[in-house]
């Protein structure tokens, strides 16, 4: 199954800067000189992001990270360039500090994520680890950006510039945005995820014919169906739209569905198999001048039995193993489409 790239957004809190001066070396400027040293580093890190929803896999792209980190030294190497404005260090060491913390995440976090990537599918606790590294890498993010939206709004008190927050900055709305639609999709993901691999572990005791495992694992899948789908008749659609959860929905359903009416055709024939060999093994014990016509028939009604459920066991496998393929097919599109219409995108 493809694994979904939770892509991680840092929230920046940007102004409108009103300048209530009109000298040419102005504070006004000096910020947005700063702002400009930024913009090769916060412009490759958000492709990198974008290009990461949109893809779903962060190992096709690695060659964009250390795009993304070339980007942050030259941004950093720009603001080391600047001069302080007055003697005032407090804005420029905080947009210093800014890209320190943003090349340590794409160097170090960044690159935990994408070798979790592949671990992350073989275990539900595995693929809660993988979500919960991402978020906590997108905590680290939002906290710098705090910092430094928080160095700006006090350079600018000091310098009687006057502050407008949020405005109508395209920039802010868009990684706002994005951010928004990857905490959504995390939330339903992991709701497929876990019965999908829930599913996946009951195949495995298919294949090993161990009945009290495939109860077990079945039972558990009818349990995160229902589980998941109160979820998700709780949550509000995004934007309107409710395409993904109703492709989650759809996936529940169906699995719930096969566990209760098409696994235990299944887990028939394993018992029919079972009690066939028993009988073959008591009925080839015997010589055959004393065999009884009742051990014959006996005999007789256990293969028809074995061979009827061997045709149950073939169609239903067949029937069971397509849905899931058509399942995940059909969660993987709506879960592109969806991203792709609602994660913004953006350019180097």
């Amino acid at each position: 199954m493809k694994t979904k790239q939770l892509a991680l957004f840092f929230l920046v809190q940007l102004f409108c800067i009103v300048n209530v001066t009109a000298q040419q070396d102005n504070p006004v400027e000096y910020m947005n000189m700063i702002e400009k040293a930024e913009e090769e580093a916060n412009q490759k890190y958000l492709a990198y992001v974008s290009t990461a929803a949109h893809s779903g896999r962060v190992k096709k792209i690695e060659r964009m990270r250390q795009q993304v980190l070339d980007g942050i030294v030259s941004s950093r190497n720009k603001v080391i360039g600047l001069p302080l404005f007055k003697g005032d260090k407090a804005l420029w060491q905080s947009s210093i500090d800014y890209l320190k913390l943003l090349y340590l995440v794409f160097s170090e976090d960044y690159a935990k994520i994408v070798n979790m990537e592949d671990i992350a599918e073989q275990s539900f606790n595995e693929m809660q680890a993988y979500l919960l590294l991402q978020e906590k890498t997108s905590e680290k993010l939002a906290e710098a950006s705090e910092k430094r939206r928080v160095a700006t709004k006090e350079f600018a008190a000091r310098n009687n510039v006057q502050l407008v927050d949020g405005g109508t900055n395209e920039f802010a709305e868009k990684m706002n945005k994005a951010s928004d639609v990857v905490e959504y999709r995390n939330v339903v993901y992991l709701l497929f995820f876990k019965c999908n691999w829930q599913w996946n572990e009951m195949n495995k005791a298919i294949k090993t014919n161990k009945v009290t495992d495939i109860e077990q694992a079945r039972n558990a899948v009818i349990t995160y169906a229902k589980d998941g789908l109160a979820v998700l008749d709780t949550m509000k659609n995004f934007s309107g739209d409710p395409s993904l959860a109703n492709a989650c929905k759809y996936a529940l359903n169906q699995f719930k569905r096969m566990s209760e009416n098409d696994v235990p055709k299944m887990t028939d024939f394993i018992l029919k198999n079972e009690n066939f060999e028993k009988v073959k093994k008591s009925f080839d014990s015997k010589p055959q001048r004393d065999r009884t016509q009742q051990d014959i028939d006996a005999y007789n009604k256990a293969v028809n039995e074995m061979n009827a459920a061997v045709n149950t066991f073939n169609s239903t496998g067949k029937f069971i193993g397509d849905t899931q393929s058509n399942i995940i097919n059909t969660y993987n599109k709506a879960d592109k489409d969806f991203a792709d219409r609602h994660t913004p995108y953006f350019k180097k």
